[in-house]
Protein backbone atom coordinates (compact mmCIF):
# COMPACT_ATOMS: atom_id res chain seq x y z
CA UNK A 1 0.00 0.00 0.00
CA UNK A 2 1.62 3.36 -0.50
CA UNK A 3 1.15 4.30 3.32
CA UNK A 4 3.31 1.33 4.33
CA UNK A 5 6.68 2.99 3.50
CA UNK A 6 5.29 6.84 4.92
CA UNK A 7 3.95 5.70 8.46
CA UNK A 8 6.48 3.03 9.33
CA UNK A 9 4.65 0.09 8.25
CA UNK A 10 1.35 0.73 9.82
CA UNK A 11 -0.65 0.43 6.56
CA UNK A 12 -3.05 3.54 5.96
CA UNK A 13 -4.39 4.18 9.90
CA UNK A 14 -0.80 5.07 10.71
CA UNK A 15 1.63 3.20 13.97
CA UNK A 16 -0.23 3.06 17.10
CA UNK A 17 0.46 5.35 20.12
CA UNK A 18 2.26 4.27 23.17
CA UNK A 19 4.49 1.53 24.11
CA UNK A 20 4.62 -1.93 25.39
CA UNK A 21 4.72 -3.77 21.78
CA UNK A 22 1.82 -2.28 20.60
CA UNK A 23 -0.96 -3.39 22.88
CA UNK A 24 -3.54 -1.24 23.48
CA UNK A 25 -5.61 0.39 26.97
CA UNK A 26 -8.01 -2.77 26.66
CA UNK A 27 -5.34 -5.56 26.80
CA UNK A 28 -3.21 -8.14 24.40
CA UNK A 29 -5.69 -10.32 23.42
CA UNK A 30 -5.64 -12.13 20.41
CA UNK A 31 -5.31 -16.34 20.18
CA UNK A 32 -3.23 -18.12 23.01
CA UNK A 33 -0.18 -19.98 22.26
CA UNK A 34 -1.76 -23.05 21.80
CA UNK A 35 -3.97 -21.76 18.77
CA UNK A 36 -7.26 -21.82 20.23
CA UNK A 37 -9.66 -19.77 20.88
CA UNK A 38 -9.23 -17.79 24.30
CA UNK A 39 -11.45 -18.84 27.31
CA UNK A 40 -14.08 -15.73 28.08
CA UNK A 41 -14.52 -16.80 31.82
CA UNK A 42 -11.13 -17.26 32.17
CA UNK A 43 -9.56 -14.10 30.83
CA UNK A 44 -12.62 -12.44 33.03
CA UNK A 45 -11.59 -13.74 36.35
CA UNK A 46 -7.72 -13.70 35.59
CA UNK A 47 -8.68 -9.38 34.51
CA UNK A 48 -10.25 -9.32 37.65
CA UNK A 49 -8.11 -10.88 39.92
CA UNK A 50 -5.41 -8.37 38.28
CA UNK A 51 -7.75 -5.08 39.14
CA UNK A 52 -7.73 -6.48 42.79
CA UNK A 53 -4.20 -6.52 43.11
CA UNK A 54 -4.52 -2.47 42.20
CA UNK A 55 -7.20 -1.80 45.39
CA UNK A 56 -6.25 -2.01 48.13
CA UNK A 57 -8.19 -4.53 50.71
CA UNK A 58 -8.50 -7.03 47.44
CA UNK A 59 -12.16 -6.04 46.46
CA UNK A 60 -13.44 -3.17 44.12
CA UNK A 61 -16.83 -1.69 44.35
CA UNK A 62 -19.11 -0.53 42.06
CA UNK A 63 -17.33 3.41 42.88
CA UNK A 64 -13.81 2.00 42.63
CA UNK A 65 -14.78 0.24 39.30
CA UNK A 66 -16.26 3.51 37.55
CA UNK A 67 -13.24 5.36 38.56
CA UNK A 68 -11.01 3.04 37.11
CA UNK A 69 -12.63 2.86 34.16
CA UNK A 70 -12.67 6.62 33.83
CA UNK A 71 -9.00 6.79 34.42
CA UNK A 72 -8.47 3.90 31.65
CA UNK A 73 -10.65 5.91 29.89
CA UNK A 74 -8.00 9.08 30.43
CA UNK A 75 -5.28 7.24 29.42
CA UNK A 76 -6.67 5.96 25.97
CA UNK A 77 -7.94 9.83 25.16
CA UNK A 78 -4.30 10.78 26.02
CA UNK A 79 -2.93 8.47 23.22
CA UNK A 80 -4.54 10.10 20.73
CA UNK A 81 -1.69 13.05 20.70
CA UNK A 82 1.10 13.29 17.89
CA UNK A 83 3.37 15.18 16.67
CA UNK A 84 3.76 16.26 13.08
CA UNK A 85 7.28 17.03 11.14
CA UNK A 86 8.11 19.42 9.09
CA UNK A 87 8.38 17.23 6.62
CA UNK A 88 5.10 15.51 7.19
CA UNK A 89 1.16 15.95 6.62
CA UNK A 90 -0.93 14.58 9.24
CA UNK A 91 -3.97 12.83 7.72
CA UNK A 92 -6.89 12.39 9.79
CA UNK A 93 -9.42 9.40 10.04
CA UNK A 94 -12.12 8.50 12.34
CA UNK A 95 -14.05 4.95 12.01
CA UNK A 96 -11.38 5.16 8.54
CA UNK A 97 -13.42 8.06 7.30
CA UNK A 98 -10.64 11.08 6.37
CA UNK A 99 -11.62 14.15 8.19
CA UNK A 100 -8.66 16.39 7.65
CA UNK A 101 -5.23 17.47 7.46
CA UNK A 102 -2.96 18.93 10.17
CA UNK A 103 0.00 20.60 9.96
CA UNK A 104 3.63 20.90 11.89
CA UNK A 105 3.46 20.71 15.81
CA UNK A 106 1.73 18.73 18.35
CA UNK A 107 -1.69 17.54 17.03
CA UNK A 108 -5.05 15.44 18.21
CA UNK A 109 -7.05 12.95 16.84
CA UNK A 110 -9.39 10.45 18.65
CA UNK A 111 -6.99 7.79 18.91
CA UNK A 112 -7.03 3.57 17.84
CA UNK A 113 -9.41 1.97 17.15
CA UNK A 114 -11.68 5.08 16.40
CA UNK A 115 -9.20 7.69 14.94
CA UNK A 116 -6.26 6.72 13.27
CA UNK A 117 -3.70 9.11 11.68
CA UNK A 118 -1.03 8.83 9.06
CA UNK A 119 2.09 10.78 8.25
CA UNK A 120 3.37 10.73 5.08
CA UNK A 121 6.67 12.58 4.20
CA UNK A 122 5.61 15.01 1.84
CA UNK A 123 9.29 16.75 0.84
CA UNK A 124 10.79 13.49 0.47
CA UNK A 125 12.15 13.25 -3.87
CA UNK A 126 11.11 9.49 -4.98
CA UNK A 127 12.77 8.41 -8.35
CA UNK A 128 11.40 5.84 -11.02
CA UNK A 129 13.54 4.53 -13.46
CA UNK A 130 12.34 3.18 -17.12
CA UNK A 131 14.35 1.43 -19.28
CA UNK A 132 17.01 1.00 -16.81
CA UNK A 133 17.70 -0.22 -13.39
CA UNK A 134 20.55 0.89 -11.08
CA UNK A 135 22.45 -1.16 -9.13
CA UNK A 136 22.01 -0.97 -5.32
CA UNK A 137 24.45 0.90 -4.45
CA UNK A 138 24.17 3.09 -7.04
CA UNK A 139 28.11 1.89 -8.77
CA UNK A 140 28.43 -0.20 -11.77
CA UNK A 141 27.06 -0.47 -15.20
CA UNK A 142 22.98 -0.03 -14.73
CA UNK A 143 21.03 -3.45 -16.45
CA UNK A 144 19.10 -2.18 -19.57
CA UNK A 145 15.36 -2.94 -19.58
CA UNK A 146 14.44 -3.63 -23.35
CA UNK A 147 10.85 -4.07 -22.73
CA UNK A 148 10.83 -0.86 -21.14
CA UNK A 149 13.69 1.16 -23.88
CA UNK A 150 12.59 0.64 -26.98
CA UNK A 151 10.39 2.91 -28.20
CA UNK A 152 8.72 3.41 -32.12
CA UNK A 153 9.42 6.81 -34.08
CA UNK A 154 7.44 8.96 -36.46
CA UNK A 155 9.67 7.66 -39.41
CA UNK A 156 9.07 4.18 -37.81
CA UNK A 157 12.53 3.68 -36.28
CA UNK A 158 13.19 2.11 -33.08
CA UNK A 159 15.18 4.11 -30.65
CA UNK A 160 16.27 3.15 -27.09
CA UNK A 161 15.61 5.32 -24.19
CA UNK A 162 16.67 5.34 -20.63
CA UNK A 163 15.18 7.77 -18.55
CA UNK A 164 13.93 8.84 -15.07
CA UNK A 165 11.33 10.61 -13.43
CA UNK A 166 11.19 12.82 -9.87
CA UNK A 167 8.26 12.77 -8.10
CA UNK A 168 6.66 13.68 -4.49
CA UNK A 169 3.38 13.62 -2.70
CA UNK A 170 1.46 16.55 -3.64
CA UNK A 171 1.64 18.78 -0.04
CA UNK A 172 -1.96 20.04 -0.95
CA UNK A 173 -3.51 16.46 -1.47
CA UNK A 174 -1.95 14.26 0.02
CA UNK A 175 -4.76 12.12 0.77
CA UNK A 176 -5.26 11.65 -2.71
CA UNK A 177 -2.09 9.72 -2.50
CA UNK A 178 -2.89 7.57 0.68
CA UNK A 179 -6.47 6.70 -0.68
CA UNK A 180 -5.47 6.97 -4.12
CA UNK A 181 -2.49 4.73 -5.59
CA UNK A 182 -2.23 1.60 -4.40
CA UNK A 183 1.08 0.47 -5.99
CA UNK A 184 2.91 3.95 -6.23
CA UNK A 185 6.36 2.85 -7.86
CA UNK A 186 4.17 0.84 -10.33
CA UNK A 187 1.43 3.21 -11.77
CA UNK A 188 4.12 6.11 -11.51
CA UNK A 189 6.33 3.80 -14.14
CA UNK A 190 3.25 3.29 -16.32
CA UNK A 191 2.35 6.64 -16.35
CA UNK A 192 5.89 7.51 -17.32
CA UNK A 193 6.31 4.92 -19.75
CA UNK A 194 3.03 6.13 -21.99
CA UNK A 195 4.01 9.38 -21.67
CA UNK A 196 7.39 8.47 -23.22
CA UNK A 197 6.18 6.28 -25.99
CA UNK A 198 3.16 8.97 -27.30
CA UNK A 199 5.90 11.99 -27.21
CA UNK A 200 8.50 9.71 -29.30
CA UNK A 201 5.73 8.44 -31.92
CA UNK A 202 5.45 12.06 -32.66
CA UNK A 203 8.96 12.72 -33.47
CA UNK A 204 11.14 11.76 -36.01
CA UNK A 205 14.82 9.09 -34.91
CA UNK A 206 17.10 12.15 -36.09
CA UNK A 207 15.50 15.25 -34.18
CA UNK A 208 15.20 13.11 -31.14
CA UNK A 209 18.83 12.03 -30.89
CA UNK A 210 20.36 15.20 -31.80
CA UNK A 211 18.38 18.60 -30.73
CA UNK A 212 15.11 17.77 -29.34
CA UNK A 213 15.88 15.76 -25.78
CA UNK A 214 14.92 18.70 -23.84
CA UNK A 215 12.19 19.48 -25.68
CA UNK A 216 11.04 15.71 -25.23
CA UNK A 217 11.67 15.71 -21.31
CA UNK A 218 9.13 18.53 -20.54
CA UNK A 219 6.54 17.25 -22.61
CA UNK A 220 6.97 13.63 -21.10
CA UNK A 221 6.55 15.72 -17.41
CA UNK A 222 4.05 17.46 -18.28
CA UNK A 223 1.74 14.56 -20.15
CA UNK A 224 2.88 12.28 -17.48
CA UNK A 225 1.36 15.31 -14.51
CA UNK A 226 -1.67 15.84 -16.63
CA UNK A 227 -2.37 12.06 -16.47
CA UNK A 228 -1.56 11.61 -12.60
CA UNK A 229 -4.10 14.86 -11.88
CA UNK A 230 -6.87 12.91 -13.97
CA UNK A 231 -6.21 9.57 -11.49
CA UNK A 232 -6.55 11.50 -8.60
CA UNK A 233 -3.29 10.62 -7.00
CA UNK A 234 -1.98 12.91 -5.43
CA UNK A 235 1.69 13.62 -7.09
CA UNK A 236 4.00 16.45 -8.31
CA UNK A 237 6.16 15.12 -11.21
CA UNK A 238 9.27 17.40 -10.76
CA UNK A 239 11.60 16.23 -13.47
CA UNK A 240 12.19 14.21 -16.19
CA UNK A 241 15.64 13.11 -17.44
CA UNK A 242 16.79 11.32 -19.92
CA UNK A 243 19.70 9.61 -19.09
CA UNK A 244 20.58 7.81 -22.69
CA UNK A 245 19.73 8.20 -26.23
CA UNK A 246 20.61 5.62 -28.57
CA UNK A 247 20.01 3.62 -31.34
CA UNK A 248 19.05 -0.12 -30.64
CA UNK A 249 22.77 -1.95 -30.23
CA UNK A 250 21.98 -4.17 -33.15
CA UNK A 251 21.62 -1.56 -35.57
CA UNK A 252 24.11 1.32 -34.24
CA UNK A 253 27.11 0.75 -36.44
CA UNK A 254 24.45 0.83 -39.62
CA UNK A 255 23.00 3.79 -38.01
CA UNK A 256 26.36 5.38 -37.46
CA UNK A 257 27.24 4.70 -40.81
CA UNK A 258 24.29 6.70 -42.22
CA UNK A 259 24.74 9.30 -39.99
CA UNK A 260 28.26 9.89 -41.05
CA UNK A 261 27.29 9.59 -44.69
CA UNK A 262 24.72 12.76 -43.97
CA UNK A 263 27.17 14.71 -41.92
CA UNK A 264 29.21 14.48 -45.27
CA UNK A 265 26.17 15.43 -47.39
CA UNK A 266 25.70 18.42 -45.31
CA UNK A 267 29.53 19.45 -45.59
CA UNK A 268 29.48 19.49 -49.29
CA UNK A 269 26.34 21.28 -49.56
CA UNK A 270 28.14 23.49 -47.42
CA UNK A 271 31.44 24.00 -49.28
CA UNK A 272 29.00 24.15 -52.41
CA UNK A 273 27.33 27.26 -50.78
CA UNK A 274 30.77 28.53 -49.91
CA UNK A 275 32.29 28.62 -53.25
CA UNK A 276 28.50 29.93 -54.57
CA UNK A 277 28.97 32.56 -52.62
CA UNK A 278 32.36 33.38 -53.66
CA UNK A 279 31.78 33.18 -57.67
CA UNK A 280 28.68 34.57 -58.00
CA UNK A 281 29.50 38.26 -56.46
CA UNK A 282 32.69 38.06 -58.87
CA UNK A 283 30.36 36.79 -61.92
CA UNK A 284 28.29 39.94 -60.83
CA UNK A 285 30.85 42.51 -60.58
CA UNK A 286 32.48 41.36 -64.03
CA UNK A 287 29.46 41.55 -65.57
CA UNK A 288 28.61 45.34 -63.91
CA UNK A 289 31.98 46.43 -65.15
CA UNK A 290 31.18 45.41 -68.80
CA UNK A 291 28.02 47.04 -69.15
CA UNK A 292 29.49 50.16 -67.30
CA UNK A 293 32.47 49.69 -70.26
CA UNK A 294 29.16 49.61 -73.02
CA UNK A 295 27.73 52.26 -71.54
CA UNK A 296 30.67 54.59 -71.65
CA UNK A 297 31.34 53.26 -75.28
CA UNK A 298 27.82 54.39 -75.80
CA UNK A 299 27.62 57.46 -74.10
CA UNK A 300 31.18 58.36 -76.59
CA UNK A 301 29.57 56.96 -79.61
CA UNK A 302 26.76 59.14 -79.25
CA UNK A 303 28.65 62.24 -78.48
CA UNK A 304 30.75 62.29 -81.51
CA UNK A 305 27.99 61.48 -83.61
CA UNK A 306 26.49 64.41 -82.27
CA UNK A 307 29.35 66.30 -82.74
CA UNK A 308 30.07 65.15 -86.11
CA UNK A 309 26.54 66.38 -86.92
CA UNK A 310 26.26 69.76 -85.52
CA UNK A 311 29.74 70.54 -87.08
CA UNK A 312 27.55 69.28 -90.76
CA UNK A 313 24.90 71.58 -90.21
CA UNK A 314 27.12 74.14 -89.34
CA UNK A 315 29.24 73.84 -92.73
CA UNK A 316 25.56 73.47 -93.98
CA UNK A 317 25.01 76.83 -92.69
CA UNK A 318 27.79 78.48 -94.12
CA UNK A 319 27.00 76.90 -97.68
CA UNK A 320 24.10 77.86 -98.28
CA UNK A 321 25.06 81.65 -97.66
CA UNK A 322 27.91 81.43 -100.21
CA UNK A 323 27.57 77.83 -101.95
CA UNK A 324 30.30 78.71 -104.51
CA UNK A 325 32.83 80.00 -102.06
CA UNK A 326 32.32 77.00 -99.89
CA UNK A 327 32.30 74.91 -102.33
CA UNK A 328 36.16 76.14 -103.81
CA UNK A 329 37.39 76.13 -100.25
CA UNK A 330 36.21 72.37 -99.42
CA UNK A 331 37.79 71.79 -102.79
CA UNK A 332 41.23 73.48 -101.71
CA UNK A 333 40.54 71.97 -98.28
CA UNK A 334 40.45 68.46 -100.18
CA UNK A 335 43.70 69.11 -101.98
CA UNK A 336 45.25 69.96 -99.14
CA UNK A 337 44.79 66.85 -96.86
CA UNK A 338 45.06 64.90 -100.06
CA UNK A 339 48.57 66.53 -101.38
CA UNK A 340 49.97 67.75 -98.29
CA UNK A 341 51.94 64.57 -97.42
CA UNK A 342 53.46 64.76 -100.71
CA UNK A 343 56.98 66.17 -101.26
Amino acid sequence: MPWSNQSGGGGPWGQRGGSGGGKSPWGSGGPQGNGTPPDLEDILRRSQDRLKDFIPGGSMGGRGLIILLLGVIAVWLLTGFYTVRPNEVGINMIFGRFTGTSGEGLRYNLPYPIGRVVKPNVTAQQRVEVGYRSTPTGQGRPRDVIEESLMLTADENIVDIDFDAVWQINPARPQDFVFNLQNPEGTLKSVAESAMREVIGRRNIQAILTTEQASVAQEVREIMQETLDAYGAGVLTNVVQLQAVRPPSEVQQAFFDVNAAQQDAVRVQNEAGAFASRVVPEARGEAARTVQQAEGYREQSVADASGQAARFRQVYEEYRKAPDVSRERIFLETMERVFGGLD
